[in-house]
């Protein structure tokens, strides 16, 4: 099985990519919206292919990217039948198992952060996804969203800690930059349900956190309740100006060919040095030269009627070419894929 752990900066969330390495069919855990891009570039060069989106409960810090990658994958969305939202594909009850290829993942139902939260188990038991209900030395607040501390505590004590000790468990969030635990660990060290904890020691815990409202609340639980769901016309897949996709490292990327069909619509500024355009690559033709080591002190020179598009000997220097030009203020920028090596592969 393939796995990654992805993190969000803005909201601790941790998402997690499972896939088959024979099928190449993934499942994503817990998309976050405004990883969109993040999550499907990654897809694209490891070359997955989608098939869910799971989401641990209806999330109040963040809003899933689960409908916007059905929108633009073709992926299905499942969560708990509990959750109260609308448009899924799949609603899950405790018990059910996912299949993607050889990846296998029985659900557990786990309430009391939320009504609808769902604990993901491999069949093996050797790995589980708890969202909220059981963080890294912590659990989920249960101050709001038909949050129950005594029934988190049985969800986390009958569904979670009777998972073998040895097995790994990764939470939907961590705000101290912690990965991963274990039942174990969980069991002897956590300081609100570990060690001789009892629920009315949990639930006295829980009851007197006096934590604030998640910033982004009453934005984010609305838009979950529709799976992530946006209006028409509130978001683009790519710019209008052409297929830009976004790479993994976080570069905006054009395909030679695109490049090579539409010469009026955009300025090619190529970066290499001046020795490099007389090479056996040889350039494109119109494109305006700056070497990469000027571009700062240049930027004058680059035009800004039309989209930018950078290239030089392997997509590498003109993917930091990109950069300085976004960091300078030009939004429609774009790197030419592979660079001129690629260029001449194509027989352009």
């Amino acid at each position: 099985m393939l796995f990654r752990q992805l993190f969000d900066l803005t909201s601790f969330t941790y998402t997690y990519l499972l896939a088959d390495e024979t099928t190449r069919e993934a499942v994503l855990i817990d998309p976050v919206y405004e990883q969109f891009e993040r999550d499907r570039a990654l897809l694209r060069e490891l070359g997955l292919s989608l098939r869910y989106t799971l989401d641990t409960h209806v999330h109040a810090d963040h809003v899933t990217a689960a409908w916007r990658l059905a929108h633009a994958l073709g992926s299905r969305i499942a969560l708990s039948k509990r959750s109260g939202a609308e448009g899924a594909d799949l609603y899950l009850d405790d018990g059910d198992v996912l299949r993607v290829g050889a990846v296998e993942l029985a659900v557990r139902a786990t309430p009391g952060h939320t009504a609808g939260c769902v604990t993901y188990v491999t069949t093996n038991k050797r790995i589980a996804f708890t969202g909220d209900a059981l963080l890294i030395r912590s659990a989920g607040r249960t101050d709001f969203q038909q949050g129950n501390a005594h029934i988190l505590y049985r969800s986390i004590t009958t569904q979670i800690f009777t998972l073998p000790d040895e097995c790994l468990l990764h939470p939907a969030h961590d705000y101290g930059g912690r990965t991963v635990t274990t039942v174990g660990e969980e069991k002897r060290w956590n300081p609100r349900v570990g060690g001789e904890a009892s629920e009315e020691d949990f639930v006295g815990y829980m009851e007197n956190l006096g934590l604030p409202h998640p910033k982004q609340m009453d934005a984010a639980v609305p838009a979950n309740l529709k799976c992530g769901r946006a209006e028409p016309g509130t978001f683009h897949d790519q710019p209008d100006w052409g297929p830009v996709a976004r790479t993994f490292a976080g570069g905006p990327e054009l395909d030679p060919l695109w490049v090579a069909e539409h010469p009026r619509e955009v300025t090619v500024v190529d970066v290499r040095e001046a020795a490099e355009l007389t090479g056996d690559l040889g350039r494109i033709e119109g494109c305006i030269h700056i070497p990469l080591g000027a571009l700062r002190q240049r930027l004058a020179e680059v035009p800004r009627d039309k989209p930018v598009v950078c290239v030089c000997r392997s997509g590498r220097r003109s993917a930091q070419a990109c950069a300085i030009l976004e960091s300078a203020g030009i939004k429609d920028v774009a790197n030419v894929a592979g660079g001129m090596i690629r260029w001449r592969a194509l027989g352009l």
